[in-house]
């Protein structure tokens, strides 16, 4: 895999998930399609890539004023239960399935981002 398109994607996948846009979808889409990743592996890699982004976006965030404190316990540990939860029902539901899973998912965003384009065009 060519270095400088994975160096490109970690960048705008980074941009994107510090920015709260989703910088995962982009990964993910670029280690299964490009980079010959199994679906979980993409995952797991992913996670992997989502923690200094997401210790970074927290610093930058907290210097910001916009981070409630109060919401952190709660939201750490609901978080860190259905990270568990997910995990092995990815495993349950295997390689495959989570790839058809994923595009769907896509293709529902996808859809979901157009309708809204649309209303907030004719909106204006």
């Amino acid at each position: 895999m060519n270095t400088f398109l994975m160096i490109v994607a970690a960048f705008v996948s980074g941009v994107a998930a510090s920015l709260g846009i989703g910088g995962g979808m982009v990964l993910m889409i670029f280690l299964t399609v490009f980079g010959g990743f199994k679906q979980l592996e993409a995952q797991g890699l992913n996670l992997l890539f989502f923690l200094p982004v997401a210790l970074l976006s927290i610093i930058l965030h907290n210097r910001n004023g916009l981070i409630d404190k109060k919401a952190i316990a709660p939201s750490a540990i609901s978080g860190a239960v259905a990270a568990v939860a997910g995990t092995a029902l990815a495993h349950y539901i295997g390689n495959e399935n989570m790839r058809y899973i994923f595009a769907v998912f896509l293709l529902f965003v996808g859809i979901a981002e157009l309708v809204k384009s649309f209303r907030i065009n004719s909106e204006e």
